[in-house]
């Protein structure tokens, strides 16, 4: 139609300049995304984050964003609790929810950007992700002895984890350990395995 010099059809919807814009900002979309999509692999790649989970952190997150807007604080509540992240009730809760905005939201937008969802997510789960670190974990606890006393699980942890691990801890059987010590290297050992 260029050829023939019609640039405009009075039966046509659209103009070929409006046509030419809309196929522009297309390319200019698809470009963006692919160029988040190849950060976001990037930054979980340098974290240590698997693509499943990935996956689940970004269909969680589009279950609550609605509006997709980011979420709200409420949203976000409800985005951490259906991914198994621990908030614990009443007044306890509203001052984790309040620290975790505080670092997801601190110009106090309102909203939390996937991205920096993304970001909390690998710094709370990366803590704790091999039987070492683990292990080491508790060896701090402990003092760098070989086991745990229940008092020192009961001092550090929640009472509901300290119960858990408790419960699920067998007795440290060296002579080294007085009666009623755990043994927490072998409880780490079959959280990983």
């Amino acid at each position: 139609m260029q050829e023939n010099y019609v640039f405009e059809n009075p039966a046509a919807r659209y103009s070929m300049e409006s046509l030419r814009v809309g196929w522009e900002s297309l390319l200019t979309s698809i470009n963006r995304t692919i160029n988040e999509c190849e950060n976001q692999i990037l930054m979980c790649n340098s974290k240590g984050i698997s693509e499943e989970q990935l996956n689940e952190y970004r269909s969680s997150f589009n279950h609550f964003d609605k509006d997709r807007q980011g979420l709200d604080s409420e949203q976000l509540k409800s985005c951490l609790i259906s991914i198994g992240y621990n908030i614990r009730p009443g007044k306890e809760g509203d001052q984790d929810m309040s620290r975790i905005l505080s670092v997801l939201d601190p110009n106090r937008m309102g909203r939390v950007s996937f991205n920096a969802f993304l970001d909390f997510m690998t710094r709370e789960t990366g803590d704790a992700d091999t039987t070492e670190q683990m292990i080491e974990s508790f060896r701090i606890l402990a003092g760098g002895k070989p086991y745990i006393t229940a008092e020192e699980i009961r001092r550090e942890l929640h009472a509901d984890e300290a119960e858990y691990c408790i419960q699920r801890m067998q007795k440290f059987q060296a002579s080294n350990g007085p009666p009623g010590s755990y043994n927490y290297v072998s409880f780490s050992k079959s959280l990983y395995n």
